[in-house]
């Protein structure tokens, strides 16, 4: 009666979802101030005051040039403004021609994953471990063939040679996402450009060009001395999904686009096929008002101080408990290695000190758990003796 694929994935469990509604359930059980929180990764840091002042602009203007339809591929003053942001933060030849505003980077990736893979075919999209759950989900919904290759055990960087191997002529795109979810991590320049020379060979080899697609919602989100790299600058054939959420606190509101360097192999194809795959995926348009918001502050950088002390607090609990993780270079997330094999018991151990950490297994790999900590500082603060208690549940 209906469609099974359908009925499968609504009742397929998200580890993350789950646990942030068992928090919202214990929240009001025994008090927020009792429940440590660390599923979800919902930015804690207010948007910009440019943000809550463009709103309060559009307020006052004609209600049907806010919230009328745009084209499909955005609206054409604000792509132009996104463009100019790029070239000036990045350099090279960027128009409005090259972008497609979406409704963040889900679809982004999405329409990338549709465009970029022919149903019934054999194409493959290799995904570096651990990687963010839902790309599974999306590159099988639209006909493609998930091929997980484990990054470095050591650092989680890229394994270049790992990947060298997987690639075969079925393989259509590689995902990265840098800075990473769920470990923080940030791939080096040095990384990259290996990874784009393990392609050009690819291509080259299968006579297709294999396409990297650079999942960037958490670009402006870097600490110390590390760096994000754009990635076009050393790979042609790249595309870039970007969002909002993260660097202007605006996760609920879904804005976004897709970028398609002139210089990628087919780009106008390529453009072509991702408004194919917008239309096919039900998307309209991105909202026609947080459209003007992130084009008027396309250059307005987040304030990353409340997550550096986030970060700098939690691992020091961390340090002073005994965990072994990674120290995080970028996003709002750390990786911490369970005290267990079996991730999921160790997370269902955890929740009997009110701790919410998502075990590994929804990324792809065991033994380990996911820290947000994009919370309120005081929930890091009073977490401190329930991560000890966890601890010594384990060295008795």
């Amino acid at each position: 009666m209906f469609n099974a694929k359908s009925v499968a994935l609504g009742a397929e469990p998200s580890a993350i979802r789950q646990l942030f509604a068992y928090g919202l359930q214990r929240k009001a059980e025994i008090g927020e101030d009792k429940v440590f929180d660390y599923s979800l990764g919902n930015p804690n840091v207010p948007s910009p005051a440019e943000v809550t002042e463009k709103l309060k602009q559009l307020t006052t203007q004609d209600p049907v040039s806010v919230h009328g339809y745009t084209p499909a591929t955005g609206n054409p003053t604000v792509r132009e403004q996104v463009a100019a942001s790029l070239e000036r933060r990045f350099g090279g030849d960027v128009t409005a021609d090259d972008l497609f505003m979406t409704d963040g980077a889900s679809t982004s990736v999405s329409m990338c994953f549709r465009a970029m893979v022919t149903p019934g075919a054999t194409d493959e999209i290799i995904v570096p471990v651990p990687y963010f759950p839902e790309y599974r989900t999306w590159g099988e919904a639209n006909g493609g063939k998930i091929v997980e290759v484990p990054s470095r055990s050591d650092n989680f960087q890229l394994d270049i040679d790992a990947i060298d191997g997987a690639i075969n002529d079925h393989t259509a795109a590689v995902i990265i996402n840098s800075p990473n979810n769920p470990v923080g991590v940030v791939y080096t320049k040095n990384t990259l450009e290996a990874l784009a020379e393990v392609l050009r060979r690819a291509s080259e080899k299968y006579c297709h060009p294999i396409y990297l697609i650079s999942d960037e919602p958490y670009r402006e989100l870097v600490f110390g001395d590390h760096e994000v790299s754009w990635v076009p600058d050393i790979y042609d054939d790249t595309v870039v999904c970007y969002s909002w959420s993260k660097s202007l606190s605006l996760p609920g509101e879904r804005i976004g686009y897709v970028y398609v360097p002139k210089k990628a192999s087919n780009a106008h194809e390529l453009f072509t096929a991702l408004a194919g795959a917008a239309r096919a995926l039900g998307f309209v348009c991105a909202s026609a008002t947080y459209q003007q918001v992130v084009g008027a502050c396309a250059d307005v950088m987040p304030d990353i101080k409340p997550y550096e002390r986030n970060r700098a607090r939690l691992m020091k609990i961390l340090d002073d408990c005994g965990y072994e993780y990674i120290e995080p270079q970028g996003a709002f997330y750390l990786w911490m290695r369970a005290l267990e094999d079996d991730a999921q018991a160790f997370s269902d151990k955890a929740k009997e000190h009110e701790l919410l950490l998502v075990p590994s297994d929804s990324f792809g790999v065991g033994g380990w758990v996911r820290l947000g900590y994009c919370v309120a500082e005081k929930t890091i603060v009073n977490s401190e003796q329930a991560f000890h208690d966890l601890y010594n549940d384990y060295n008795k």
